[in-house]
């Protein structure tokens, strides 16, 4: 049995979020693109089944593009984690899942899913997610940071388009 195999069947997964356990939503924020100027708009609601339901409208007006819903904490230890399982039903459309391991960082390091519809467990490897500022790739390596401290969901598609995105939880692996 190899090492890293080992320490991550020791560790488990790391809970980032569990919409359907927690009450406390506090922490998630919704940013869209007015914040430069744009005309998008979203929204975050909790439904029957107690998941997150993320929706609204991408705009191209005014430069705009994309609405984003994201949660910042406490740094967490990622060490020996390698992928983050995301329970999620979409819509169909494409989404980009970003963390950050410093908030004061520029760079967002970025990974674009599909969703089919259904529910889904979407499986991101943290060493293909790729650093991004303002939607423009950097020029640095993808993701190899020891902690997080972000998460973010974001459409962003290059078309106005409706949304709808049902999120469970997100945990490491």
């Amino acid at each position: 049995m190899n090492t890293s195999f080992l320490t991550i069947l020791l560790m488990g997964s790391l809970l980032l979020f569990d919409f359907s356990s927690s009450s406390d939503w506090a922490g998630w924020e919704i940013e869209n693109d007015v914040v430069m100027g744009g005309k998008s708009t979203s929204k975050l609601t909790r439904n029957e089944a107690g998941n997150a339901v993320f929706t609204g409208d991408v705009s191209l007006k005014n430069n705009g593009g994309f609405a984003s819903m994201q949660y910042h904490f406490a740094p967490k230890n990622v060490g020996g984690y390698d992928k983050a399982c995301i329970r999620l039903k979409g819509d169909g459309k494409d989404y980009q899942f970003r963390i950050k391991s410093n908030l004061q960082e520029r760079a967002s390091y970025i990974y674009n899913f599909e969703t089919s519809g259904e529910w889904q467990t979407i499986e991101i490897p943290l060493n293909k997610m790729e650093p991004t500022f303002r939607g423009n790739k950097l020029d640095l390596p993808n993701f190899n940071a020891d902690k997080i401290q972000e998460i973010r969901f974001l459409i962003g598609n290059g078309k106005a388009e409706n949304f709808r995105l049902e999120i469970d939880k997100i945990e490491l692996q």
